[in-house]
């Protein structure tokens, strides 16, 4: 069981967050509301200001700029939480013998230490004299250097047919851009859809204007008058404007293991979001609860809310529900309840206008589904009836 925070008879808490994003900002709001007197110190390399990460790969069809994305300035947040915000700051390590963490702007005393240190892109090993400029967006900053870069560009290479790809290539289409996405997988969002859905999914988005390569990958980039050439495993060469590089996320974990702390693809939790040292928690990107990592919006609020009751002396474990992944994709919404377990069989009916999957189990108790184009519009009924059974309420 995680320590919760004090330093014994009745001492002010000194909660120390590394991370300015959702996970970092939703600990220090859901422990503000339950305790008015915890001394908060959030440690971030950045300004600090807050936004959606998430809108990042659906924003540039409303043309919006990078600073539009900023919800709560940095000072207006720290106002509100009561919080101290350490930005531009780098974190040097942590001592957990005393208890301190060490940064550019000097030693920080914690009971209680939470790690959302998020995590990076995965950048992929291409040759070539063009692929230093083969672009990533992760960050505000990186929103903004990649809207700098594809002005008066009209073809765009995404690598990766993921759910980051998925949606920037949708929001790339919806601002008139012609857009070319390469995969080695056969279909998109292999990971979340099974086949069928996968193949009418990349239906709908090929017949708003997506160029799928599915099958393929680039072994390199090559400068050209005007963007790159792309050379394709298989032989062809595609040229664009702009190169964007999306397959996938790796947690940060080099400050935990650093530090000691346990690490497998990301930062091994416990049921109370407890590291292997239970003065230090971890949540977010850069988190892995028993064997899954949870990039996702829903569970990193959840987690927020249990890390913060841990924080504020009631120990508390982090309880996922039925967490669904909502895909950005306009040109064919996608919800998608991955199954909780893999002794079923998926079911799908579909009509002109949408696909539903259902995936049931040998008691026929629905697990899990995937709701694509006007099905999307099913998602509470379905969850309702994933999680009555297991009594729990709906996300």
């Amino acid at each position: 069981m995680p320590a919760t925070g004090t330093n014994g008879g009745g001492a002010v808490r000194r909660i120390v967050i590394i991370g300015s994003g959702l996970a970092g900002y939703g600990v220090a709001r859901e422990l503000r509301k339950l305790d008015r007197e915890a001394r908060i110190t959030l440690v971030t390399r950045d300004a600090g200001d807050f936004y959606a990460k998430p809108s990042l790969s659906n924003a540039l069809a409303a043309a919006r700029a990078a600073d539009a994305l900023v919800t709560t300035p940095a000072g207006t947040i720290c106002a509100q939480l009561d919080l101290t915000l350490m930005a531009h700051t780098t974190v040097e390590g942590i001592d957990r013998q005393a208890r301190e963490v060490l940064t550019s702007g000097g030693r920080l005393p914690y009971t209680g230490l939470v790690l959302a240190t998020g995590a990076d892109p995965v950048r992929l090993p291409i040759a070539g004299d063009g692929a230093g400029a083969v672009l990533q967006v992760n960050d505000l900053d990186d929103y903004r250097r990649f809207r700098e870069a594809i002005a008066g560009a009209s073809r765009i290479a995404i690598l990766g047919a993921g759910l980051i790809g998925s949606e920037f290539a949708n929001d790339l289409l919806a601002s008139g851009l012609r857009v070319s996405v390469i995969d080695p997988a056969p279909r998109p969002l292999a990971a979340l859809l099974p086949e069928p859905a996968g193949r009418w999914f990349a239906s709908r988005l090929a017949a708003a204007g997506v160029e799928w390569r599915f099958g393929d990958a680039v072994d390199s980039v090559a400068e050209a008058d005007r963007g790159s050439v792309l050379s394709l495993r298989g032989g062809a060469r595609l040229e664009a404007d702009a190169v964007l590089c999306a397959v996938g996320l790796r947690p940060r974990t080099t400050l935990a293991s650093a530090a000691g702390l346990r690490v497998e693809r990301g930062i091994v939790v416990d049921e109370y979001a407890a590291t292997s040292d239970p003065a230090i928690l971890a949540i977010g990107d850069c988190a892995q609860y028993g064997a899954r990592l949870l990039p996702y919006v829903q569970p990193i609020m959840t987690a927020a809310r249990a890390i913060a009751a841990t924080l504020a002396g009631t120990p508390t474990p982090v309880r996922f529900g039925p967490m669904p992944v909502i895909v950005k994709t306009p040109a064919c919404p996608a919800v998608i309840l991955p199954p909780s377990d893999d002794g079923g069989e998926w079911l799908a009916s579909s009509d002109g206008d949408g696909m539903e999957m259902r995936y049931v189990d040998a008691d026929e108790r629905l697990r899990g589904f995937v709701l694509l184009g006007s099905a999307a519009s099913r998602r509470a009924e379905l969850l309702r009836q994933v999680a009555a059974p297991q009594g729990i309420a709906a996300a």
